[in-house]
């Protein structure tokens, strides 16, 4: 074995990790608990339900259907949606119970599949999230935007070429910051 290899080796070990695959990994098993397959729910929690949901209703747990053994023995059956547990106040629980197809379809679009069939709504104080501080990105330079606009000439529909553009400019200001 060549002591170039060695070196690698204990420089991937000692190599920082970022701090969301340990504390995911520490928080799987509680979550498995609660009947959620991972942490990513919890994490996206604001993402998925929204600006107006997401500090004030916390999802508690996803409680699964028993199945019968013909269903666990068919390879084909899908297994029967979960009930989603939540806990939010109760101003916010009308409000949540008027909403509950579309936040039922942002959470099953967060899966990828019919995971969520109802949500079961607990009326409870709700534990403060400290506010997220989302980066400031630097502004880009005419030259840059310049640029930009170049590339995205050739598309005609607005509404996607201003998405592109937002995307765009944001990944370009993300860069300039990586450097």
């Amino acid at each position: 074995m060549s002591t170039g290899s060695a070196r690698e080796k204990a420089k991937g070990r000692n190599a920082a990790k970022p701090l969301a695959d340990l504390v995911g990994k520490a928080m799987t098993p509680a979550c498995r608990k609660r009947g959620f397959a991972s942490v990513d729910i919890l994490a996206s929690w604001p993402d998925i339900v929204g600006e107006r949901y997401g500090e004030r209703v916390q999802p508690e747990r996803l409680i699964w259907p028993r199945q019968h053994e013909e269903a666990v023995l068919a390879d084909d059956a899908a297994p029967k949606p979960a009930t989603l547990v939540v806990h939010t106040d109760g101003p916010t629980a009308l409000m949540l119970s008027h909403e509950m197809p579309q936040i039922i379809e942002r959470i099953n679009a967060f899966y990828g599949w019919a995971a969520v069939g109802r949500i079961k709504i607990i009326q409870r104080p709700v534990a403060a999230r400290p506010p997220s501080r989302r980066r400031t990105l630097p502004p880009l330079s005419g030259a840059e935007e310049k640029k930009l606009e170049t590339r995205l000439s050739g598309f005609e529909h607005d509404g996607l070429r201003k998405a592109l553009k937002k995307l765009g400019s944001q990944v370009i200001a993300r860069e300039k910051v990586a450097k």
